[in-house]
């Protein structure tokens, strides 16, 4: 097999990191190169970590550098043919990256590969199989297969989809070499969609395997909602069509964000009582509007 980097980012979940280690010991041993960014969690559990994988290369970041930033740091020291990024909250079969390699050379266009994924917490339950184009104009699109009952309908089917999914995706080092690292100014949330923009501007395709799957431990019901996670949804949905359309896309998005999508958003908060809410999506707003699209990430505050 061509050699493989794993990258993982840990953020203060030291129990579902070390599930993940111990799926890959099962799996693959020490076949790999495998890489976790501490993304300046309150405790260092890298004795705990190496206990597991001695061979571990373990980077502790001193600030919290986001998804982004995180596995930039990781792929930055890799040196494997294959860059596979994982969550930190998943877990990984038997023969998942054989498949995932075969696919690449069977279809040498592909840039960016996601498997099928399924909840961890019901195996049974499909969370991802490949999304549908995004309308450019709303920056809406569908994740195909979330929440189907997995009755092996995607089982050994492979095609081009819109995007890959952040949970697990696979690339060739030489391709990352030309399409770019992730965009950090995005910290969560958009920058995988945003990294496939780079990678179908260098002429390769986003890609969907049924052929392997991977188990995620997003809940089912993850539709908590928090001021964190809706200020860089809401904020990041437009710095991502001002990255990556044209001036009259943008100005024509802007509009229909700014006096309808974010205005509908901040009624049904305020109705809900969520305050809280309602503020952090006018501030993510307000950001897109001050900031430059290339500007310097700043950290979220309350």
């Amino acid at each position: 097999m061509d050699s493989v980097s794993i990258i993982t980012v840990n953020f203060n979940q030291p129990n579902a990191t070390i599930e993940l280690l111990l799926s890959l010991n099962r799996s693959y041993k020490d076949d790999l190169e495998i890489i976790l960014v501490d993304n300046a969690s309150d405790i260092n559990h890298e004795v705990e970590f190496k206990k597991i994988i001695p061979n571990l290369i373990f980077i502790r970041s001193e600030e919290n550098l986001g998804f982004a930033g995180g596995n930039n740091l990781g792929i930055n020291l890799a040196k494997g043919d294959f860059i596979f990024l994982i969550n930190n909250d998943t877990e990984i079969p038997a023969g998942c990256l054989e498949a995932l390699i075969a696919e690449f050379k069977a279809q040498p266009k592909i840039g960016l590969l996601s498997p099928l994924i399924l909840y961890a917490d019901d195996k049974s339950i499909i969370q991802y199989a490949g999304y549908t184009p995004l309308n450019y104009l709303t920056a809406r699109n569908t994740q195909i297969g979330q929440y189907e009952k997995n009755t092996g309908q995607y089982d050994g089917l492979s095609y081009e989809t819109g995007f890959c999914h952040g949970a697990a995706v696979i690339c060739r080092r030489k391709d990352l070499l030309k399409a770019g690292l992730m965009d950090t100014n995005y910290f969560l949330y958009y920058e995988e969609l945003d990294w496939c923009e780079k990678f179908k501007h260098i002429g390769k395709t986003i890609n969907f395997t049924g052929k392997t799957f991977i188990y995620h431990k997003e809940s089912i019901s993850v539709g908590k909602e928090s001021p964190i996670k809706t200020y860089f949804l809401t904020r990041n949905r437009m710095l991502f069509i001002r990255k990556n359309t044209g001036f009259l896309n943008t100005i024509l998005f802007s509009i229909y964000y700014t006096f309808i999508a974010c205005p509908k958003m901040v009624i049904v908060y305020i109705k809900n009582g969520k305050m809280d809410l309602a503020k952090q999506v006018v501030k993510a707003l307000i950001w897109n509007f001050t900031h430059e699209k290339n500007s310097t990430h700043l950290g979220f505050k309350n």
